[in-house]
């Protein structure tokens, strides 16, 4: 094992002190600390089995040495992301990147690691080896229903790896669009979208969600035809209670209000769960929190705010993932890195002064509920990130232990130095 018991021990041993001097001020404030340290205990963020590798650009791909080489390694890496952080309980698979040729020998090593399955992912944005007909114009709204037929049978055969698994939800996202005006109709392609994904819908298991993901552009970029918040709530509305809108931090034109968007999703009671990342520009799959931090804490905001208003649970009424993958980063580095910045967003959010922002909405107080929203943003909150992990039996600081272990190094000894992971 590359990462054992006494090296988590060690690590919080040596960090102990300086740790406990950090979290000193908050003992006036114990009640508060308290409850956020037990909430980011119980908050846990799914790994998506293909951000384990380093991705790619247009231009190439360039891997970083010691990429896990089977779904099996995989596990493994998301079960060394999870002891070093005892966040990142859950392993989102891709299908047909990741199918298990054993569900219960998959299950068993998940297991191990402490780890379940979160949503499973179908893939009808390629064409793969063996498939018979072709996604170039299109899947689920093609004009050839053989094409329809066969992604739908593809999601369906997604939803038995999942029930297999212990999973429990299904994320359809579609490239499906048009790349020039009067190529498609866009009437007709909504329409067999919403027939295609209702025969998907029936297929579910009666516990399970559908999340059904929107990108505003990419890979088409005259339309989309699940390309907003507004179409992704269409669908899941006409299809039923089981389905929701599934919201990617990277899927908005630029300077868009994604924290309003989550608030209305959330009074619809059709918010289902979410892919975190950062963006410059557009679907770039930076590290959640390194480009606009404040975004993630009013998107946080909005969160605890209409969870809290309709009585859900912060840990497992919604789900939560990372879909981040970069071509110049440690992937796991990479990862401990968005957990954690998820993490301070997170228990900012909870610092919110609720009372006090209301009072300042209803009487037209923009200045007060400016500072309201700034000081909770403004306050080091990683001393109880810290401390939650510590008392959940992970390490101090996540990533310095990873570097001071060599992990990389060993992952490149045991696999190599040109190994290249499934997905992007």
């Amino acid at each position: 094992m590359l990462l054992k018991p006494e090296h988590i021990a060690d690590h919080n041993d040596q960090l102990g002190q300086a740790h406990r001097r950090k979290l000193a001020p908050w003992t006036d404030e114990l009640a508060k600390a308290e409850t956020i340290i037990e909430k980011l205990v119980a908050f846990q963020i799914a790994i998506p089995s293909w951000a384990l590798g380093t991705g790619g650009t247009r231009f190439g791909r360039f891997p970083g040495g010691g990429e896990p080489r089977s779904l099996e390694e995989k596990i493994a890496d998301v079960g060394l992301l999870h002891g070093l952080n005892r966040s990142s309980g859950a392993i989102s698979l891709h299908i047909p990147w990741d199918i298990p040729t054993d569900a219960g020998a998959i299950q068993q090593l998940a297991a191990s690691y402490g780890l379940a399955f979160d949503a499973v992912n179908s893939n009808t944005f390629q064409d793969q080896p063996d498939q018979a007909l072709s996604y170039k114009f299109g899947s689920l709204q093609h004009t050839d229903a053989g094409v329809r037929q066969q992604a739908i049978d593809h999601n369906i055969e997604v939803i038995r790896h999942g029930v297999n698994l212990g999973s429990k939800s299904l994320t359809v996202w579609l490239s499906d669009g048009s790349c020039f005006p009067g190529q498609l109709n866009f009437r007709k392609a909504f329409n067999r979208t919403l027939e295609s994904l209702g025969e998907i819908y029936t297929a579910l298991p009666e516990d399970w969600k559908m999340f059904v993901e929107y990108k505003c552009y990419e890979p088409n970029f005259y339309s989309m035809t699940v390309g907003d918040w507004g179409s992704s709530l269409l669908y899941a509305s006409k299809l039923g209670d089981k389905a929701y809108t599934l919201v990617d931090l990277g899927h908005h034109l630029p300077n868009a209000n994604i924290e309003q968007i989550v608030a209305i999703l959330l009074n619809e009671k059709k918010l289902g769960g979410f892919h975190f990342n950062d963006s410059k520009y557009g679907d770039d799959d930076l590290t959640a929190g390194s480009i606009k931090p404040y975004q993630l804490f009013l998107i946080f905001n909005e969160l605890v705010d209409g969870m809290d208003a309709r009585g859900m649970n912060h840990a497992t009424d919604l789900g939560w993932m990372i879909d981040a993958s970069h071509n110049v980063k440690d992937p796991l580095e990479d990862l401990l890195q968005s957990v954690e910045a998820i993490q301070i967003a997170y228990a900012q959010a909870l610092l919110v002064d609720r009372e006090a922002l209301e009072e300042a909405r209803e009487s037209n107080d923009a200045v007060r509920a400016q500072e309201l929203l700034q000081d909770a943003a403004r306050t080091d909150v990683r001393p109880l990130v810290a401390e939650a992990r510590l008392r959940a039996g992970a390490a101090l600081n996540p990533l310095s232990l990873f570097r001071t272990l060599g992990i990389r190094e060993k992952l490149i000894q045991e696999r190599g130095s040109k190994t290249v992971a499934t997905g992007l």
